[in-house]
């Protein structure tokens, strides 16, 4: 871990020497086609990259992003959906660089979950009218995390989503997907261990979010990416005309929850078991299985955000 700057020193280092790096996912939604619009609007507030990049070959992601960090900018920033975010989160953790973010993506969880204008031009503008805070980092095993970690259906929907269906449809994409998926599904028990308190459920869908936001929708109004707490929570239960009626309310409304109305487990470490054992879709990536022990780092990150960001 590097020995890191008052984050206010580190706000006006990046507004004075404007040392950044542009890594930009020219997959994603919208970054192939906004990349050079982005590069303009970067050097039209007087920043001069020390590097700008555009990745095509995601294999490439961690390689190039390791490539930026080597030019030692105090800004790191990375254009994408929230899978290209959560690798830069990866690599800016716990070290003296603030991450950009340019919410390319089709859902935008993370860009969401910091309070940044989706638009690009006013995502930019962060960069020299905002301030550096430090948020919490989860943590999945021995993983990193942004977002959410989840299990059921969604880890079916996430391969198999069809990219064109992305690009037309963007975040109703995913429960479109879902209900395809959901009349052959089973459902699962899981066990939520937290502080000695065993809960025990039966769903189709369980996520642990660190972030504010699933699916580019809001999970609860008093959740936050910067409380210490992660939040298990269940869509529908083990019918699944439940879990349908939940697809589908999220689908049209988004609609707006507190963690009082429950239902909600809230903690600063979680051990999940799961029968049967299953894999966890950890920001887009599948690579762990049950039982995961989670848990928060706080301020574990130091991003870019917007001036009126409540910073814990």
């Amino acid at each position: 871990m590097s020995q890191l700057r008052a984050k206010a020193e580190h706000t006006e280092a990046i507004r004075r020497d404007r040392r950044v790096a542009v890594v930009v996912n020219t997959r994603s939604r919208r970054g192939r086609r906004h990349y050079f619009e982005v590069i303009e609007q970067i050097h039209n507030l007087g920043f001069e990259p020390l590097a700008e990049l555009s990745v095509y070959n995601p294999k490439r992601l961690r390689d190039l992003l390791d490539t930026a960090l080597a030019t030692g900018p105090d800004l790191l920033i990375v254009g994408g959906g929230d899978g290209t975010l959560s690798s830069a989160v990866r690599h800016v953790a716990h070290r003296d660089v603030a991450l950009g973010v340019l919410p390319l993506g089709t859902t935008n969880n993370f860009a969401r979950s910091l309070g940044l204008p989706l638009d690009l031009a006013g995502a930019i503008r962060v960069f020299d009218t905002g301030k550096v805070a430090d948020i919490d980092l989860g943590m999945a095993d021995d993983r990193p995390f942004a977002n959410l970690a989840s299990f059921g259906v969604s880890v079916e929907v996430a391969g198999k989503v069809k990219p064109w269906l992305k690009r037309i449809l963007g975040r109703p994409a995913y429960p479109l997907t879902a209900l395809t998926i959901l009349p052959g599904h089973r459902p699962f028990r899981a066990y939520i261990t937290v502080e000695g308190q065993r809960h025990e459920l039966l769903t189709h869908q369980l996520n642990i979010a660190n972030g504010r936001f699933h699916g580019g929708w809001q999970v609860a109004k008093d959740i936050s990416i910067d409380n210490g707490m992660l939040v298990a929570y269940q869509l529908g239960s083990g019918k699944k005309v439940r879990l349908l009626g939940e697809t589908l309310l999220r689908a049209t409304s988004g609609r707006w929850r507190s963690l009082a109305g429950g239902p909600f487990v809230v903690g600063r470490e979680m051990l999940l078991e799961t029968d049967p054992p299953m894999a966890a879709d950890v920001d887009g990536e599948v690579r762990l299985r049950t039982p995961i022990r989670l848990r928060v780092v706080p301020n574990g990150v130091r991003v870019m955000v917007p001036a009126s960001f409540e910073d814990r």
